[in-house]
């Protein structure tokens, strides 16, 4: 049952967005594949993609040049100018024919608003692992400044879950050379996620590209560190034996803990998070329902 505050159009998926619900007429003429030219067609002002591969686009170029352009792009009319059309997916395909030289290429219309197009364009470059994690960061909080979607609304629409929407968008938050070193593919999405917790991300990401550390890896230094900062805070009339165990159950689930006794024996574990993302994802861990891991984990 679809959820009552996702709109109905975003709950049905990325197929209702492409026009497969629609009546059979206009579904049929709007899965014709017509050649336009290329002059009348204008990139994607809602592109993800920042950047595309020079030696990629000219290997592409090479293989229309023989085979042609095998994938029709998907357009929508320009919504300013008449008789031009704004790409919504094939931006590197039109990039490549147009360095083939093509002066028309193989296009299904679809008449998509802003936000239909700009979800369109993410899902199909997620799709084809496209994105680098700050250009997927991007692209969800764009969807949500732009078009005012909220996380549950932008998981339907791009087949992602709420956690994975919020901790994605996190990454935004990191150090400016912490990004450059995502865009640059140094650092892995998941190296990301877990520099998030870090004290010192910046010095851990130093240390992940001098020594090639696995995201495990630094995952326990992360959890390390943040123990150690919480161990500098708690008093020193505390009994050796607790803070040590404090230190042990922190590394273990990465985030700081207290343990209070009482003369009885009995007592109190309390733990601290930094907010509901990283809540969520803890009480994840500790029901064994993690987030899927990634090739890259």
């Amino acid at each position: 049952m679809a959820s009552k505050n996702v709109p109905p159009r975003l709950g049905r998926g990325l197929a209702a967005l492409l026009g497969d619900s629609a009546p059979q007429a206009s579904a049929d003429q709007a899965n014709t594949i017509i050649p336009l030219p290329v002059d009348q067609i204008d990139p994607n002002p809602f592109q993800p993609r920042t950047s595309f591969n020079a030696e990629e686009l000219e290997s592409l170029a090479d293989s229309i040049r023989v085979q042609g352009v095998l994938q029709p792009i998907l357009v929508r009319p320009h919504p300013t100018a008449e008789d031009r059309y704004q790409i919504v997916a094939g931006e590197r395909r039109f990039r490549a024919a147009t360095l083939a030289g093509l002066t028309e290429i193989p296009a299904m219309r679809r008449d998509l608003d802003d936000s239909d197009a700009a979800i369109v364009a993410l899902v199909e470059n997620l799709q084809r692992q496209d994105l680098n994690p700050l250009e997927e960061a991007e692209g969800f909080q764009r969807l949500l400044d732009d078009f005012g979607l909220t996380h549950e609304a932008l998981g339907y629409a791009v087949s992602k879950s709420r956690s994975h929407i919020g901790n994605t968008i996190r990454l935004l938050k990191l150090p400016d050379p912490i990004k450059n070193e995502i865009r640059s593919g140094a650092l892995t999405s998941g190296h990301a996620r877990a520099l998030l917790s870090a004290p010192n991300p910046e010095v851990l990401a130093e240390q992940i590209i001098k020594r090639a550390l696995s995201v495990r890896q630094i995952e326990t230094l992360v959890a390390k560190a943040i123990a150690g900062r919480g161990a500098e805070r708690r008093p020193s009339t505390k009994q050796p034996d607790l803070v040590d165990l404090e230190r042990q159950v922190s590394e273990a689930i990465g985030c700081r803990v207290s343990i209070t006794t009482t003369r009885k024996g009995g007592g109190e574990l309390s733990v601290q998070f930094r907010d509901s993302l990283q809540l969520e994802d803890l009480v994840n861990r500790l029901i064994r329902k993690p987030e899927p891991m990634t090739a890259e984990e």
